[in-house]
């Protein structure tokens, strides 16, 4: 109706100066456009579309699709994908060591007490539960440490004691990849002082992504999927995450929805989560929450990343 007054305005203005009638006319058709827009308000997005607005979490969004591509163009066109930590630890720190251990692990802050072996092992193989194999190059001790050392993040803990690493002996683990559990070739490292061994997957040509340094002061938004459920064929996968115990509808509830941001080599899922808004304290407590995303072609052989680190989750058949 705004819109009809502002037109019956500017056709009385326009009788008395006819040369200006070109001009009115078309301030005339801006002003009726606005009015529908404003009326209309925006357009939703279209189910499966892959927008690049540049809103923060898009942004991340993008990053993480360049990181990837970054990773397998690196891997020289490695068949795996590890969902899983690369480096842990078997057993529980001793009291007297373990807050300067568990921090000098995270920091990379690791040295070898004696040179370990550079010869690469013969070639083994990565075996999934469902009895499906892969045969991969195993790096060596050496190669091994040196991923270790470079996954950390020296800004951890700069003044740790470094961990001193005794022995390295070869053995099996099972980690998560992105096609499930499977048992891959690990480095078991001793370490002095201790009875804790730290491991490291020692697959050579696996796809890698190395997330950005986490910033404590102003860490990523979004909600992280923790794993999907979808096959090669899908254009739907349902995904998995912790949010609110209860619904919207309920205090201190929410529901959500999500968006993928996609890729030839990747699928990153963005999960929004909209809060009921009545004030009121809630408890920090979450219980895994389920929602299905869109996809706009198949997911073939795409990797599933989630938002906060650009890291790969197990997508595991319907």
């Amino acid at each position: 109706m705004s819109a009809t007054r502002t037109a019956s305005m500017l056709r009385s203005r326009a009788t008395t100066a006819p040369g200006w009638r070109p001009l009115l006319l078309a301030l005339l058709a801006v002003a009726a456009i606005a009015a529908v827009a404003a009326c209309e308000g925006p357009a939703p997005a279209p189910v499966g579309a892959n927008p690049s607005p540049g809103d923060r979490i898009h942004r991340q969004a993008q990053e993480a699709l360049a990181r990837w591509a970054d990773a397998v163009g690196r891997s020289g066109g490695a068949s795996i994908t590890f969902a899983g930590e690369m480096t842990s630890q078997v057993g529980d720190w001793e009291s007297s060591v373990g807050e300067n251990n568990e921090a000098a692990l995270l920091a990379g802050n690791v040295e070898a007490a004696t040179p370990l072996p550079e010869d690469q092992p013969p070639r083994d193989e990565v075996r999934w539960l469902d009895g499906s194999k892969v045969h991969v190059s195993v790096l060596s001790a050496a190669a091994a440490f040196e991923d270790l050392v470079a996954a950390g993040d020296p800004t951890a803990c700069p003044d740790c004691r470094p961990l001193r690493i005794t022995d390295a002996q070869l053995a099996t683990t099972l980690i998560e990849t992105s096609r499930g559990p499977a048992n891959a070739p690990t480095w078991v490292f001793s370490i002095a002082g201790t009875s804790v061994t730290v491991t490291r997957i020692a697959v050579d040509e696996s796809v890698t992504v190395v997330p950005p340094p986490w910033n404590a002061d102003d860490p990523p938004v979004g909600v992280s999927i923790e794993g999907a459920t979808g096959s090669e064929d899908s254009r739907t996968l349902q995904v998995s995450f912790t949010g609110a115990v209860k619904r919207q509808d309920e205090p201190c509830g929410a529901d959500y929805t999500t968006e993928a941001v996609e890729s030839a080599l990747a699928v990153v899922v963005i999960v929004t989560e909209h809060r009921n808004a009545e004030p009121g304290g809630c408890d920090a407590i979450g219980r895994t929450r389920t929602a299905e995303v869109m996809l706009k072609d198949p997911l073939g052989e795409r990797a599933v990343l989630e938002i906060k680190q650009g890291l790969p989750v197990t997508v595991v058949a319907p």
